[in-house]
């Protein structure tokens, strides 16, 4: 699904991302884990188009992609959430869910001359939010204020939309941060589950290893802007130079705290 080629990312002579090769199989959910600083959120930043890479290749799909802005990204099924959740506070749940575009009323033409199209795209709209949030268990919030629900509830509402927007791939950040143990299993079933039933490709950048060797595999470990190693969750926390990125020398196998 996503094929990186030697990219870099530079900021000034500070090399976030330093010659970064990888490749995230279609049909995965790949983990990316690493030391504060390894480079990991640039790197999804640069693979969702919101900074050009310095040099390199993005590959989506065997269609090059390299330093598209989101939106393009996005038309192409390519999309990504954010450690904190980003919602419009004063809609209920179900609208920012319905708020996906294209829609009809976006057209000034539409909106004038084929208000019957807009109304019939807004049933459609509200019956594929309805139907998402089902599969999220969160049908009981439809109508809260989304400022008023928690932090994890706002996560689930975040992959709600690159459900409603039919997303390929979708790059979760720290969808775990500040979430309680409850609501990361749902978020974790409902990972999966999109990935089982539907196809969904994930890649997830976490720092609770418990949920990434739940529901990842190949985690991709990086550390000063590059890719370390990649494996099985169990071998990644055995592997030697993994723990010295971590915690330095001297340390057991099997301690890493990401």
């Amino acid at each position: 699904m996503i094929r990186v080629e030697n990219l870099h990312r530079h900021f000034g002579s500070f090399r976030a991302v330093d010659g970064v090769s990888l490749t995230i199989r279609q049909g995965s959910i790949t983990g990316l884990i690493g030391p504060n600083g390894a480079g990991k959120s640039t790197l999804f930043n640069v693979l969702a188009g919101r900074l050009p890479p310095t040099s390199g290749k993005v590959m989506l799909a065997g269609e090059d992609v390299t330093g598209l802005p989101p939106h393009a990204l996005y038309a192409k099924g390519l999309l990504r959430t954010f450690q904190i959740a980003h919602e419009f506070g004063s809609m209920t749940v179900r609208e920012n869910l319905m708020m996906v575009p294209p829609q009809a009323g976006e057209s000034l033409w539409a909106t004038w001359f084929q208000r019957g199209r807009i109304a019939k795209d807004e049933r459609r709209l509200r019956d594929k939010a309805d139907e998402v949030l089902e599969f999220l268990t969160i049908s009981h919030i439809a109508d809260e204020k989304a400022a008023n629900i928690s932090g994890g509830q706002k996560k689930l509402v975040e992959l709600g939309r690159t459900m409603m927007a039919d997303a390929r791939i979708v790059f979760l950040d720290e969808v775990g941060a500040g979430v309680n143990r409850t609501l990361l299993n749902t978020i974790a079933d409902a990972i999966q589950r999109l990935n089982r039933e539907r196809g969904y490709t994930f890649c997830v950048i976490e720092h609770d290893m418990d949920f990434i060797g739940r529901i990842c595999d190949p985690v991709i470990v990086m550390a000063a802007g590059r890719v370390l190693a990649e494996d099985t969750p169990d071998n990644i926390l055995q592997n030697e130079a993994v723990i010295e990125a971590y915690l330095g020398t001297g340390r057991k196998a099997g301690t890493v705290n990401v």
